[in-house]
């Protein structure tokens, strides 16, 4: 039988997902669960770089219980999936460091991703983990030497990095790492306000978890074309974010194309079109919330899954890591120094 090949995904433990996490990656992560061995990583090292505040830290523990709830909520199969806490996998910090010398700082400081992050994390100066945060990925990565990868199309050249620093250790010592492949996944969805991607720190986010009452305040009061102050006033659209939600998430495609030409037309007001977009995304959250009360209700489920996959991973990480130290010929260096001291002890024993 032909052994899976391995995906490597994850998030940082920021707080709850959303319908913008489940277009942007989550839905990809149903299909790979079928055909790929998954790890997904709870990235709280990663969040460091941006949230290192202790009341940030503090968080983490329920955060990462969430996002778990929120997978199983999905339908993401928690007997295919290792989900596990990045920080207690301590031979990733081994493996970062050594890693480290496989790459450049002038690298490192060509990525406009990296330039994104301190800017949105309104950062004076760049700090050493945020510059290094590609040369963590990297270890992230390689430790369950990962074959494919999924992440948006910005963060390609992340992976491209990964792929660099693996081609390289392999060259200097030897083969113990699959080049990892980049899979890019879908777009990004435009939160409720019309003005940015879907971001809970910018209050334009409907959860994966949110109630019924939430979800119709949200839509409700969402973006759509300024320019249409009345129903009989022909509107745009192209680029409002009521169509576009009602694209992702509306299986009804003969509805939704009647709204729109009698939006073009003026034949058709703002609140039957949020009514609709309301209930498609209700259809769309119903057995979401379901799935979830289900596994919330099983009081410590969440912790079992992140202590498994944890203990799996670090498992994976030794092995890992001692391929690589292997490679390297460290082990030989104190293994001839531990079995010269043993000698020596014995030998003092005897006089």
């Amino acid at each position: 039988m032909t052994e899976k090949r391995r995906i490597l995904t994850g998030d940082r433990p920021t707080g709850k997902l959303h319908l913008g996490h489940f277009v942007g990656s989550l839905q990809y992560r149903l299909a790979f669960q079928e055909e790929y061995e998954c790890f997904f990583i709870i990235a709280d090292l990663h969040m460091l770089t941006t949230k290192p505040s202790k009341e940030d830290i503090a968080q983490i523990g329920e955060n990462a219980r969430e996002i778990v709830l929120d997978h199983l909520a999905i339908g993401i199969d928690p007997t295919k999936t290792s989900f596990y806490l990045q920080s207690a996998v301590h031979e990733i910090y081994e493996m970062h460091l050594i890693l480290s010398g496989m790459v450049t700082v002038e690298r490192l400081q060509q990525l406009p991703t990296i330039k994104d992050m301190a800017a949105a994390a309104e950062l004076e100066q760049m700090p050493y983990n945020l510059l290094g945060y590609p040369v963590l990925q990297a270890a992230d990565i390689l430790m369950p030497r990962a074959h494919l990868v999924p992440v948006g199309k910005d963060n390609e050249s992340h992976i491209e990095i990964s792929r660099q620093i693996a081609r390289r250790f392999n060259n200097a010592y030897s083969e113990v790492f699959p080049l990892p492949d980049a899979y890019i996944v879908g777009g990004t969805l435009v939160g409720t306000d019309g003005q940015a991607k879907m971001s809970k720190s910018l209050g334009n986010a409907i959860l994966l978890s949110d109630d019924s009452a939430s979800v119709r305040k949200r839509v409700m009061s969402m973006y759509t074309d300024p320019n249409r102050i009345r129903a009989d006033i022909p509107g745009t659209v192209e680029g409002n974010p009521v169509f576009n939600y009602h694209d992702t998430f509306n299986p009804n495609k003969e509805e939704v194309e009647d709204l729109k030409s009698r939006y073009r037309q003026g034949a058709v007001g703002d609140v039957e079109v949020k009514t609709k977009l309301y209930n498609a995304l209700e259809n769309f959250l119903e057995p979401i919330r379901e799935r979830r009360a289900y596994y919330a209700e099983q009081t410590g489920y969440t912790d079992q899954l992140i202590y498994e996959g944890t203990q799996r991973a670090q498992a994976e990480a030794r092995q890992t890591l001692m391929e690589m130290k292997k490679a390297m010929g460290l082990t030989g260096v104190w293994n001839r120094i531990r079995r010269s001291n043993e000698r020596r002890q014995k030998r003092l024993a005897k006089a």
